[in-house]
């Protein structure tokens, strides 16, 4: 995999397949619909949440766009797009950008908990390119009733590990 000059990330230039338990695609210019869960019994506390939340917003709008996340007690829901990479004909690494969020996400996690190691489930379960703007309106309704379907709030408004990008 090629490392642009001193970046420490590896861009996609063009449609790319990976495979770990799950096979995970990347094509330039696609926004993906994600989903990762915490370790199985592990919940996160309003807190957590936050800092989750604060850590999915670190590099919108800088290495992608952030469409809506949700950041629920045991799993988070995000709609990105990966930016182009400057002084590069690719665009940065979805799967780069979810371990930078997953990995700041719990060492501030387990800095509050007192504790080490990994919050998340090793692979992330979903990372599905949205094919047309159905799908897309489809998933960002699934990402803003997720709190609601659960139960957590009453309305969207009133939960607040929820964002929504202004237009």
């Amino acid at each position: 995999m090629k490392k642009t000059g001193g970046t420490g990330v590896s861009p996609v230039h063009s449609f790319k397949l990976t495979r770990r338990t799950l096979p995970h695609w990347q094509e330039p210019g696609r926004i993906y619909f994600i989903t990762w869960c915490c370790k199985t019994g592990d919940v996160l506390s309003p807190e957590e949440r936050t800092i989750a939340l604060d850590s999915l917003h670190y590099w919108n709008g800088r290495k992608r766009t952030l469409y809506a996340a949700v950041i629920m007690p045991d799993h988070v829901h995000a709609l990105v797009q990966p930016l182009p990479l400057p002084q590069s004909d690719g665009v940065y690494n979805l799967a780069e950008i979810i371990h930078n969020v997953k990995s700041f996400s719990a060492h501030q996690i387990n800095r509050l908990r007192g504790s080490r190691g990994s919050l998340g489930q090793d692979e992330r379960y979903d990372d599905r390119i949205m094919r047309d703007d159905t799908e897309f309106l489809g998933k960002w309704q699934y990402i803003i009733n997720n709190p609601l379907k659960r139960e957590l709030a009453q309305r969207t408004e009133d939960y607040p590990w929820l964002y929504i990008k202004n237009n």
